[in-house]
């Protein structure tokens, strides 16, 4: 295996359906720790909220004013679960190969899922397929379908490219920034490892740094790419 290349499995061992094991765990990592932190912030709710419940009501008004942007609540509301999760989502997976410094000598298992292409590639995918359903839904099949030929006909084909240029710069953007911070964090870690004494100390200091701006930079794309996906679905529901 290739240095830090990822670990590749068959399912029922056909080579056509291979996946990516490492990043079925981390994503199944990344879902109980959502889903934990969702069930410990809301199981003993108090008319005075305080610690975890307290920052679930402050996250949950947070990502009422991303959906308050783009379209007005009567419509928004629908998406708050939707958004709500994407956001917390995104940012666990943007963390945990942070908080742990992956291993990118050998089989890498412990990383952020966000940090491989497929990943956050399927997750744009998935709003994409989600703004289409809801505009269909919401609009009417006929008339949401007659939408990507107005005002004129011949916007038909610019309509349907962006549906994928959408896809590719909402996943790109999420996978870029979570990789790069990963490999550069990889390499630190690596030259402290290699090196003598003064070199692992001399290290300390940039890695925790660039972890710091590392979690900053998790955040700041979960937000980027819920924000986005919400001005897509409001292109996709509204008719203005």
């Amino acid at each position: 295996m290739e240095h830090g290349a990822p670990i590749v499995e068959e399912f029922l061992g056909i080579p056509w359906l291979s996946f990516n094991a490492s990043n079925v765990l981390m994503v199944i990592v990344s879902c109980v720790i959502v889903f934990v932190f969702a069930v410990l912030a809301t199981r003993n709710l108090k008319m005075k909220p305080t610690g975890l419940q307290n920052f679930m009501e402050w996250l949950v008004d947070f990502v009422k004013g991303i959906i308050n942007d783009p379209m007005d609540w009567r419509t928004g509301k629908l998406f708050l679960p939707f958004a709500l999760t994407l956001i917390t989502f995104i940012f666990v997976s943007n963390t945990l190969g942070v908080m742990m410094i992956g291993i990118y000598g050998g089989d890498t298992w412990w990383k952020s899922p966000t940090a491989d292409a497929g990943v956050a590639l399927t997750l744009a995918g998935f709003v994409i397929i989600m703004t289409n359903y809801y505009g269909a839904k919401l609009r009417g099949s006929k008339k949401y379908a007659k939408s990507f030929a107005q005002p004129v006909g011949f916007i038909l084909p610019f309509n349907l490219v962006e549906e994928f240029t959408n896809t590719m710069t909402l996943g790109f953007r999420l996978f870029g920034n979570i990789f790069a911070g990963e490999i550069l964090l990889g390499l630190i870690a690596q030259m402290a490892l290699m090196s003598g004494a003064f070199v692992f100390i001399a290290s300390l200091v940039p890695m925790i740094l660039w972890q710091g701006f590392s979690l900053f930079i998790g955040a700041i794309q979960a937000f980027i790419f819920t924000t986005l996906s919400m001005v897509y679905m409001s292109h996709k529901v509204n008719e203005e």
